[in-house]
């Protein structure tokens, strides 16, 4: 049990250790929804639960709340599974071991699942509470968010008659998400022939590069390998003829890909490596105020006959390379410092009739991000490629003269006693589904201090919820 005399509000930490004990990672939905559906018995609540596990509660308005619109209150039921390499757990059957670190609770060698298991403690401790003034709420509680919104996705939102959302997943005290990026994945297929190619087998090697998520990190300029890469081939055709084995540059969408490996058949090895070097050395002089740590390597690996892409499909890869929109690609002129529009070569594969080029593409604009998809495809078509989209989620736009932010700044005045950070993320939240299909929805995604989410030594501030909670009740309050 968790003890101590910071936690003031037992009821929140009550039921976060309880979701604490229940195996809750993305795709291991059934127990923990249990857990919410007998919740909502026990208190005599009404509630639905569908197919994917989405559990929706509702409670009825407090008194002089009775006709008041209904609120929607929101957050995830899984979590992200990490451990250290010793860690014996299973998740899926252990609980987590939490403990108490000073001003934090953790949980021994694993991720903690604040997020977001604090978001749905927070709303069952709402819907328990008797002791403050609130309108109807519709608590929703969605599965498999943590691996593309997928519960979100599939939630009939007929049933819901609320148009004033809040989503408890973020985790900066006073801080309030108010927008959002939609994205999709573009795949694109070079269909191609292998051909016979004769000389020497060299290894090109991009490494060093910074990578990161593409929709946190990407304004920082940060270069892509596989882009990289298509400027280094284009280079290279000027330099003498080869043939490509191969390349291979990352594995997820979403990331900027650190490195990036090409293997390349050329005959005439000497002169071609000396004046690759002396490309490599300009490039490395060009992005050394951002990438310091670039490495750009050529090695002759052997001699012999090797099965090579013909030539046709190896200059449609170099010009895909050189196409593809990646980056940011615009700016908001309405937030400063946000990232409206951008696109990330995550992916660049060699299979053995094909190479897959993968992008993920994002936009806080709907008609920006349908654009862009529009541009993807017209790129693929004109090199004859085959391609595809998917994994499409919408944005959340900007709501002006938001009720919700309003009501949000003057409480962050009156319980944090400073300013409130209303600010948008280039990231996707389940908030930009929420819109996508309630027309009208104004809505803020808020929540206690956590640190380090998804990793090991994830920690949540024990002061930071007992504030947030005491903050919650206030702003339900006022939205009568």
């Amino acid at each position: 049990m968790l003890e101590t005399n910071n936690l003031t509000n037992t009821r929140v930490f009550y039921y976060f250790e309880e979701i604490s004990k229940i195996p809750h990672g993305s795709g291991n939905m059934k127990g923990i929804a249990d857990f919410c559906e007998n919740f909502a018995k026990e208190q005599g609540l009404r509630y639905f639960r569908d197919e994917m596990d989405n559990i929706v509660i509702f409670k009825d308005g407090t008194n002089g709340y009775e006709n008041s619109t209904p609120v929607i209150m929101q957050g995830h039921l899984d979590m992200v599974c990490q451990k250290t390499a010793d860690s014996k757990i299973d998740f899926s059957k252990d609980p987590l071991e939490l403990y108490i670190d000073g001003d934090f609770i953790k949980a021994k060698n694993t991720t903690l699942g604040a997020d977001d298991g604090i978001g749905v403690a927070l709303i069952l401790a709402v819907l328990e509470s008797k002791d403050f003034s609130h309108p109807p709420i519709e608590a929703v509680f969605t599965v498999d968010e943590e691996i593309g919104m997928l519960g979100a996705s599939k939630l009939d939102m007929s049933k819901l008659s609320g148009k004033k959302l809040i989503n408890i997943d973020s985790f900066n005290d006073a801080c309030a998400c108010v927008s959002c990026a939609g994205g999709a994945d573009i795949k694109m297929h070079i269909n191609l022939k292998r051909v016979i190619a004769c000389g020497k087998k060299l290894k090109l090697s991009i490494d060093g590069l910074l990578g990161g998520h593409s929709g946190g990190k990407i304004k920082e300029g940060r270069v892509n390998a596989n882009i990289l890469a298509g400027r280094i081939l284009a280079c290279a055709k000027k330099i003498s003829d080869f043939d490509i084995i191969s390349i291979n540059g990352g594995d997820k969408g979403n990331a900027i890909t650190p490195r990036c490996a090409i293997e390349l058949v050329v005959k005439d090895t000497e002169g071609f490596i000396s004046k690759l070097e002396e490309v490599f050395e300009n490039i490395k002089n060009e992005l050394s105020d951002r990438e310091e740590n670039l490495n750009l390597t050529v090695s002759i690996v052997e001699e012999g006959n090797f099965q090579a892409i013909d030539k046709e499909s190896r200059d449609k890869l170099i010009n895909m390379l050189l196409s593809i929109p990646d980056g940011v690609l615009a700016m908001s002129k309405k937030i400063s410092g946000l990232v409206e529009t951008s696109s990330n070569l995550g992916i660049a594969a060699t299979h053995d009739d094909k190479i897959l080029l993968h992008s993920t593409i994002r936009s806080n604009k709907r008609s920006a991000l349908e654009w862009l998809q529009e541009r993807m495809f017209m790129i693929a078509e004109y090199n004859n490629c085959n391609v595809e989209a998917s994994g499409h989620y919408p944005p959340w736009e900007l709501v002006e003269n938001s009720e919700m932010q309003k009501i949000f700044a003057d409480t962050c005045l009156e319980i944090y006693e400073k300013e409130a950070n209303i600010y948008a993320t280039h990231a996707g939240l389940e908030c930009g589904i929420f819109s996508g299909k309630i027309e009208g929805l104004d809505g803020i995604a808020i929540g206690p201090s956590a640190y380090d989410v998804h990793t090991v030594f994830e920690r949540l501030s024990i002061s930071a919820v007992n504030k947030f909670y005491d903050f919650l009740k206030v702003i339900l309050a006022k939205l009568k």
